[in-house]
């Protein structure tokens, strides 16, 4: 089975396989291209101790699958934690290998996160946002610096910007940079916003997008059994002229690890025709 090209699929959808096993996964079930997880204690497919050893081994899977690679999903910490000197050189070291990664593997970025895994600012909510911004800017220099980009999840459900309002004051601190967004219908939706707003509000920006089901509140379900706008959210995205990619990212709740490759597959088969598509009015009806 063929995919729209522009479709992938995120190991972290099989973050219970290790990853060769995974990449077999993905690619048996009819997939060309993947994000790689690489987020510690939620996808171990990369080792979060990440040595130039650790990026060979990775590399080597990975080019071995004949899989492409359209980012790495990684975490190089709380971006609006202050840091010691030691912790700083960390990260920093950090950050350096996971470049050397997602160059290795011909992706073309490295995605982080937004703040750390909670509501709550360390400091104000200013401060918080102003040292994420400092953060995701100095890390899309160091990536420009080896020829990859450095875009963000600007809104995710779980951490500092976790609704449209933060994830816009996020962006307007980021304005002149080069960092991209990456939108996740499941985030946007399990917030309580809209996909249409979304892609309204940061549209020029947007570099990628993920595809799961959610209800407010709830991120971690399967295409078709949440109340995501894919309808309105893809047609927006095409009038908007969005030449970017998808994949499908289904870390969900709602099925078993063995029915996880059906179900990527039951979902890209539905997904996969709109997605080139400018304006589709019978797209609601195909996925409900």
């Amino acid at each position: 089975m063929t995919f729209n090209p522009r479709l992938g699929c995120s190991t972290i959808s099989f973050r219970h396989q290790r990853l060769a096993e995974a990449l077999a996964t993905i690619r048996a079930a009819g997939f060309e291209e993947i994000d790689l997880g690489a987020l510690p204690g939620v996808c171990d497919h990369v080792p979060f101790v990440l040595d130039a050893d650790a990026v060979g081994a990775v590399a080597e899977a990975v080019l071995a699958s004949g899989l492409r690679v359209r980012s790495v999903n990684g975490d190089i910490g709380d971006l609006n934690r202050v840091l010691s000197a030691g912790e700083r050189s960390a990260r920093e070291s950090h950050l350096d290998m996971l470049l050397s990664l997602t160059r290795a593997i011909g992706a073309r970025a490295l995605v982080l996160p937004c703040g750390a895994l909670d509501h709550e600012p360390f400091r104000s909510l200013d401060e918080d946002l102003d040292a994420v911004a400092a953060e995701l800017t100095a890390a899309s220099g160091r990536a420009r610096a080896v020829g990859v980009e450095l875009w963000t999840e600007s809104l995710h459900f779980l951490r500092l910007c976790w609704n449209i309002d933060r994830a816009a004051r996020l962006t307007d601190r980021l304005a002149g940079s080069d960092v991209g967004i990456v939108m996740d219908f499941s985030h946007v939706t399990a917030s309580g916003g809209s996909p249409i707003d979304f892609v309204d509000r940061f549209g020029p920006a947007i570099r990628h997008v993920h595809l799961r089901d959610a209800v407010p509140g709830n991120i971690r379900l399967s295409i078709g059994n949440g109340v995501a706008d894919f309808a309105g959210g893809l047609r927006a995205l095409a009038e908007l002229g969005y030449r970017g990619h998808f994949s499908l990212e289904l870390e969900t709740g709602d099925v078993t690890d063995a029915e996880r490759p059906a179900a990527a597959v039951a979902a890209a088969s539905v997904l996969s025709p709109l997605l080139g598509t400018r304006a589709n009015p019978a797209l609601h009806s195909l996925l409900f």
